[in-house]
């Protein structure tokens, strides 16, 4: 079954920096990610059903942030359709939270539940996109910090379980689950993955590109 957009309908993206995109500076307010590439591509294929499409996404944010501004930038709203993107910042080199503590997947989970359960209370239709990390060679930066692989395994290990909840929770609301981990080891498989991210965190434009067609392939 595959999610179904109307004329009219309104579609929300959000999550954290892969979704976000400069999202603010930009006209439309959808940045220069994936989520333009969705909203171009569906007006290129179908210009007579109009949609509104929003982008809620924030730089650095976790599921717990989401949850603290859940009301206001999403329900709100009320979207149609709302497409997640989060968990990357909950991994590895975000993982402390305000009071210093590691974030747990269970915890990690039921904060994820909390933003879908008034969501499917509604009907809204839901696409859950898979956190993601290449593995990306050598050292690289993040922020003001080198990065090396060690640590980069690290971050696998951390964020494996959490991609484990965002399938569960897929499964549990009857979401539609976009893999992108799997896509984009694939991917990594044939071009490299410094191809798809330089960080293996930011896409890059054919990082977006693969992202907004893999989602385009769920709708209808």
């Amino acid at each position: 079954m595959t999610i179904t957009i109307r004329p009219g309908s309104t579609v929300m993206f959000t999550g954290d920096s892969i979704t976000d995109c400069q999202r603010q500076q930009s006209e439309d307010g959808l940045g220069y990610g994936y989520p333009l590439r969705i909203a171009g591509e569906w007006g290129f294929r179908h210009p007579d059903r109009l949609v509104t499409w929003l982008n809620t996404g924030n730089a650095g944010d976790k599921v717990m942030n989401l949850e603290a501004r859940w009301q206001t930038d999403v329900l709100d709203a009320r979207p149609d359709v709302v497409s997640i993107l989060v968990g990357v910042n909950d991994m590895g080199w975000h993982t402390l939270d305000p009071e210093g503590r590691v974030i747990p997947a269970e915890e990690f989970e039921a904060g994820y539940d909390r933003l879908l359960a008034p969501l499917a209370e509604t009907g809204t239709q839901l696409i859950l996109i898979e956190p993601f990390l290449l593995p990306i060679h050598g050292v690289i930066e993040a922020g003001a910090a080198l990065i090396g692989e060690h640590q980069r395994q690290q971050w696998r290990t951390d964020l494996d379980p959490k991609i484990q909840a965002v399938r569960k929770l897929a499964r549990t609301y009857g979401a539609h689950l976009l893999a992108a981990d799997g896509t984009f080891a694939e991917l990594a498989a044939t071009a490299g993955p410094e191809h798809w991210s330089a960080d293996g965190v930011h896409p890059t434009p054919a990082g977006h590109a693969a992202l907004a067609a893999a989602w385009l392939r769920l709708v209808a």
